[in-house]
């Protein structure tokens, strides 16, 4: 189970409360311009504009405290700087790529550790890859007329992103092959059927192939007793069908996993 809920907030246009004086208000402050937002100092203000978020940099704890607790009474969610007991967000260490954005967070438990993966990722992730996703919004209509079937489109996007595909996204090329993959001759996607049968009720001990299997599937066909924790590795918008034990159900469009005991 994770402990947070990781959400993208569109703030454009937007007025954000920050309050505080020093390096965090400042970086609070950076931050809130840099996606668009309008910065209001002024907590009634802000309220009075309708803002939505808070950050509250005071360095003083009492101030911090009380200002947190008369936003949030306001209805505003709060970031409470350096104080994870008086936040109801965090923020996360940011990698852009726009409009690719990649936030990696800890729960509050080590920004150090949040800024480390970052820089990791950011040597390995091409600039191109905005360019990447801009292309592929602008051939969503190409897309879907070259493949009507939802269950097909996604088989065919997953295996041209996928490594060493066509449209491979650490590959820096990649952003100018859309056009023509799209207009490329391939040959028909066929269902896929295939079948895990696990080894224990830790979803640690699947193999990367079967990870894969899960993250790609269009469908989850699953015995009753097979564990949530397992079934959670899949795509959350998987659609999961109950089986009983022995029973076979084949899909007929993209790809189904049976999860057997």
């Amino acid at each position: 189970m994770i402990a947070n809920l990781p959400l993208f907030h569109r703030i454009t246009g937007q007025p954000v409360i920050v309050l505080g004086a020093g390096e965090a208000a400042e970086a609070k402050r950076r931050l809130v311009e840099r996606a668009g937002g309008q910065v209001v100092d002024d907590l009634q203000e802000g309220i009075d504009k309708g803002a939505r978020l808070a950050f509250i940099a005071h360095e003083d704890a009492g101030s911090a405290q009380a200002d947190s607790i008369r936003a949030r009474c306001s209805g505003l969610l709060v970031n409470a700087a350096d104080r994870p007991e008086l936040c109801d967000f965090t923020v996360p260490s940011l990698l852009d790529r726009a409009p690719v954005l990649i936030a990696i967070g800890t729960g509050g438990a080590s920004a150090g550790l949040a800024k480390q993966l970052r820089l990791r990722l950011e040597a390995l992730l091409p600039q191109s890859l905005g360019s990447l996703a801009d292309a592929l919004f602008a051939g969503r209509t190409a897309s879907r007329r070259r493949w009507p079937n939802p269950g097909y489109r996604r088989r065919a996007l997953d295996g041209a992103l996928g490594e060493g595909g066509a449209l491979d996204p650490l590959v820096p090329e990649s952003a100018d092959r859309v056009d023509g993959w799209l207009a490329g001759e391939m040959g028909e996607i066929e269902a896929e059927n295939v079948e895990i049968v696990l080894r224990s009720p830790d979803p640690e001990d699947l193999t990367l192939r079967e990870m894969r299997w899960l993250g790609a599937a269009d469908r989850i066909v699953h015995e009753h007793d097979v564990p949530s924790e397992v079934l959670d590795r899949s795509r959350a918008d998987a659609s999961r069908i109950a089986i009983a034990v022995g029973e076979t159900l084949v899909g007929s469009v993209g790809l189904t996993v049976t999860i057997r005991i």
